[in-house]
């Protein structure tokens, strides 16, 4: 087996992005690329020229490409954003890492902890970075109630709440939400951050409960989860029957951390302690891509091919916390049968 050694940027170079999937995301996150130096998008990868051609354009792109493999193969871009459907993650990923481009993809990362294990071993066997995107993990008032609970400011939390809830039954059932077949339903595209969030702050735990429910065409559509650990309890949920407040509360033994809906993209946070709230503002830049941006530069800058703060363990064990919570709640996709 040959293991390449990563590619390291020398200082002011700028680090060329290209992006598969000009999908409504992959706008969010171009137009924060702008927001961060050190990088430009350079190149766009669609099914559709014209859909390549037409967000090219309008970001300042230079190349457009008809395929996503003829991105990945082009020598303008350095760093690929995956942007694509849940189902596509792992073949992009594999054929962007086969092509030595470094990867950062949307999450879910893959479907299952298996299919990530072969992404992860290939990224390190090309020795090319590899980061799942999931930009909450950079949030500057997620990092700040990191900090603050691992330095005791509420004492031992005992306690975590969080949800993340739209409607979205209206939605077409061919299209992604709702269609078994593309993974559809609310726990790999948003219960993902409610068990980010338990796993951030409290680990892994010792037992997972949970049930779902289901719509006729098969997709989970609620998902309720209860986290059992060693001295605290983790009360998560995701659905796409109803809306939800999209808050969440961290308890502890001293006092209390609150993030505010919608909470993966919170714009600060509140400490209480002894009915005493202190309120915090701390606004994102853009739409909050940009902290996962600056850290895919670093990484590269450095050398590194994952990140210290999303590792790849971090993502494998996020992946295992789903399929444990798929397995409990009969959560399955016909291509898996």
């Amino acid at each position: 087996m040959i293991t390449f050694k990563p590619k390291i940027f020398k200082m002011g170079n700028i680090i060329r992005w290209g992006i598969a999937g000009p999908g409504k995301i992959a706008h969010k996150f171009a137009q924060d690329l702008k927001k961060v130096s050190g990088g430009k998008l350079t190149a766009v990868g669609s099914r559709s020229l014209d859909r390549a051609k037409s967000f090219a354009l309008e970001y300042g792109a230079a190349h457009a490409y008809d395929s996503y493999e003829a991105l990945f193969k082009s020598d303008e871009i350095d760093v690929v954003y995956i942007a694509t459907l849940h189902i596509s993650h792992v073949e992009l990923s594999l054929l962007a890492i086969k092509n030595r481009k470094h990867v950062l993809c949307e999450k879910p990362a893959s479907i299952n902890k298996t299919e990530l294990l072969e992404v992860v071993n290939a990224a390190k066997e090309q020795g090319v970075f590899y980061m799942e995107a999931l930009w909450s993990r950079f949030n500057p008032a997620i990092k700040k109630v990191k900090e603050l609970v691992d330095a005791k400011e509420i004492g031992t939390v005992n306690y975590l709440k969080a949800d993340f809830a739209f409607y979205g039954l209206d939605r077409a059932e061919d299209g992604r939400l709702l269609n078994a077949n593309l993974a559809g339903g609310s726990l790999l595209d948003i219960g993902i951050y409610p068990i980010f969030l338990s796993y951030l702050i409290l680990g892994k735990p010792n037992e997972i409960l949970a049930r779902s429910k289901f719509h006729t065409t098969g997709v989970e559509i609620q998902t309720a989860m209860i986290f059992d650990y060693e001295n605290a309890q983790a009360i998560l949920y995701s659905g796409n029957s109803t809306n939800a407040e999209c808050k969440a509360e961290i308890a502890g033994s001293k006092g209390s951390l609150f993030l505010p809906g919608r909470w993966h993209e919170a714009q600060g946070y509140q400490l209480e302690h002894n009915d005493n709230v202190i309120e915090t503002a701390l606004p994102t830049i853009g739409n909050g891509y940009t902290y996962e941006i600056e850290e895919v530069h670093q990484c590269l800058n450095s050398g590194k091919i994952e990140s210290e703060l999303w590792s790849h363990q971090n993502s494998i064990d996020l992946m295992e916390l789903l399929d444990i919570v798929r397995a409990k709640a009969g959560i399955t996709f016909p291509f898996e049968q």
